[in-house]
């Protein structure tokens, strides 16, 4: 499903618009990007401005590119509005997160739509398991290695990309997904189980690693 509706298309250009303003200033960047010491502050505005914010060009390309893959599919099976709650509520779940790992390092940043359109991806997978990208790509392939470079980028640390919101906006977004269709636990209860355990699994090897 790669038409693209119109709520995307506001998404993409948001995303771009905020992204290209941030680059070209740094204050801004800094004022809206998410930051431990900033929350802590009050600001907790930054739980959702960040995720329109990208470190560079390619960055905010990448993001966008697979939001075109996979926005389609979840517009098409669950409509415009289901489609935005899933959006914004993978964005905060990933987001939410971060603070959870992050919360004593105050001076950790981040940005980034990372845990939204990895709440998207999941999401899509989950109502068509057999969905594939461009090149014929399988879908369910390229959620494992978007999650796998997640976990790879965690490792590091030093990009400012929000890879641990990969892993909270792919939880909010299967969640999410299941409560407005739970048939999808009986119908496709193996791609339900694998998406779980694929996120566990990543997860708890990162979590291991870094210690």
């Amino acid at each position: 499903m790669f038409n693209l509706d119109i709520v995307t298309v506001i998404i993409i250009i948001s995303n771009v618009i905020v992204s290209f303003k941030g680059f070209k200033d740094y204050i801004f960047r800094s004022n809206y990007l998410f930051n431990i010491a900033g929350i802590q502050r009050g600001e907790q505005y930054r739980f959702f401005t960040s995720g329109f914010l990208h470190s560079n060009q390619n960055h905010l390309f990448f993001n966008m590119l697979t939001l075109f893959f996979f926005a389609g599919t979840v517009v098409y099976k669950l409509g415009d509005v289901k489609f935005l709650i899933i959006y914004f509520a993978s964005l905060l779940g990933g987001n939410f997160l971060s603070y959870l790992i992050h919360r004593e390092e105050y001076h950790y940043s981040a940005l980034g739509a990372s845990g939204a359109v990895s709440g998207i991806i999941y999401s899509a997978i989950l109502l068509d398991p057999t969905m594939r990208i461009y090149f014929g790509i399988p879908g369910w392939l390229f959620g494992i290695g978007y999650l796998i470079y997640s976990f790879y980028g965690m490792k590091k640390l030093n990009d400012n990309i929000g890879h641990d919101a990969h892993f909270g906006g792919a939880v909010a977004g299967v969640l999410l997904t299941l409560v407005y269709d739970y048939s999808l636990i009986f119908t496709n209860t193996i791609t339900v189980i694998a998406m779980f355990l694929t996120i566990v699994v990543l997860f708890i090897l990162m979590k291991v690693m870094k210690n």
